[in-house]
């Protein structure tokens, strides 16, 4: 029984470290901002205007936020989705202001979204259940986009940590449920899988039982699904993850993608990142994968590889969501 206790103990502190340091790493340059204002809008009246806490469903979660460009002269709007990071226990819409600001500045309808976070409120809540919230509330950000005047043609889905897991979802998984077109996706430091191996950081390739049953404890948790140190490295296991991984759901007609991810990460595996830019590469989709090699979860020691991250992003945008005049 005492060594029954003791694994639940570590087991717990697995957890724990997890929630924490992905809880805290709420996100990334764009609160330190190297480029002096380059990706920052100076926000009135005349970029465009904000409406909040807009409802698309009746969980207290549910809730969006739209920034309109003041141009309504438009036939369709392109629409970009940004999903707020927090490791999927903490955050909130409001701390993509900026982003969604500077995107609506670039003639873009611009939207945040929440989801029903991890929490004593709703242990029930996990990756899967959050991906779902963010893919039933599309709808209701085109809905309520056309009835301000700005009609949707196409979009981009993007986001960091947290939300770069949830957008990568949404771009890879979902496209049976596309209310119109995603054309791209982009993100930094989201996890796109759960395989114990590159989850180095909390010693998960350590390949024992103790790290097995903690591996499996906590994908559980992320997951929604019940897992066992047994599954690993079998085609049950891939099953069981595939709808919380992003990499699982790569193939050919996969959306255009810009990512980065910080060589000293953490809090979410570097190395899964790895296998997520080898699968895009296969499938022959367009991408870029930026590492910054100083860095951890935060991106913090790169500021000429973010600038290039920021760079791809408006050329991705250019390319496949253009601004029509």
């Amino acid at each position: 029984m005492k060594r029954t206790k003791n694994r639940g103990r570590k087991f717990m502190m697995y957890v724990l470290a997890f929630i924490l340091s992905f809880a805290g790493s709420v996100v990334f340059k764009l609160k330190y901002d190297p480029s002096h204002g380059k990706y920052k809008a100076n926000w009135n009246d005349s970029v465009g205007t904000v409406k909040n806490d807009l409802a698309y469903g009746d969980g207290e979660a549910n809730k969006f936020d739209l920034y309109l460009p003041a141009d309504r002269t438009k036939d369709r709007y392109s629409l970009v989705v940004y999903l707020h990071p927090g490791g999927f226990t903490s955050g909130d819409k409001s701390g993509d202001a900026e982003m969604c600001k500077w995107l609506c500045s670039r003639g873009y309808v611009s939207a945040s979204i929440n989801y029903t976070l991890f929490t004593e409120e709703h242990p029930e809540s996990n990756v899967y259940t959050q991906s779902v919230d963010i893919r039933n509330a599309m709808p209701y950000v085109i809905k309520a986009a056309k009835n301000y005047g700005y009609p949707i043609k196409q979009m981009a889905v993007a986001g960091g940590s947290a939300g770069g897991c949830l957008a990568l979802l949404y771009a890879y998984r979902d496209t049976d449920a596309w209310p119109v077109p995603v054309k791209m996706v982009f993100e930094a430091v989201g996890p796109s899988s759960f395989y114990p191996e590159d989850w180095t950081m909390y010693g998960f390739d350590q390949n024992t039982k103790e790290t097995n049953q903690a591996a499996a404890g906590l994908f559980s948790k992320m997951v929604g699904k019940t897992i066992t140190p047994d599954m690993f490295g079998t085609p049950a296991y891939d099953e069981a993850i595939k709808d919380a991984s992003a990499l699982l759901w790569v193939n050919e007609n996969s959306v255009p993608t810009v990512m980065a991810y910080g060589k000293y990460d953490k809090v979410q595996p570097y190395l899964a990142s790895k296998k997520l830019d080898r699968a895009l590469t296969d499938a022959g989709v367009k991408h870029e994968y930026i590492v910054c090699e100083h860095s951890g979860h935060g991106l913090q020691n790169d500021n000429r590889e973010f600038g290039k991250y920021m760079e791809k992003v408006v050329e991705y945008l250019d390319i496949y969501l253009p601004v029509e005049n």
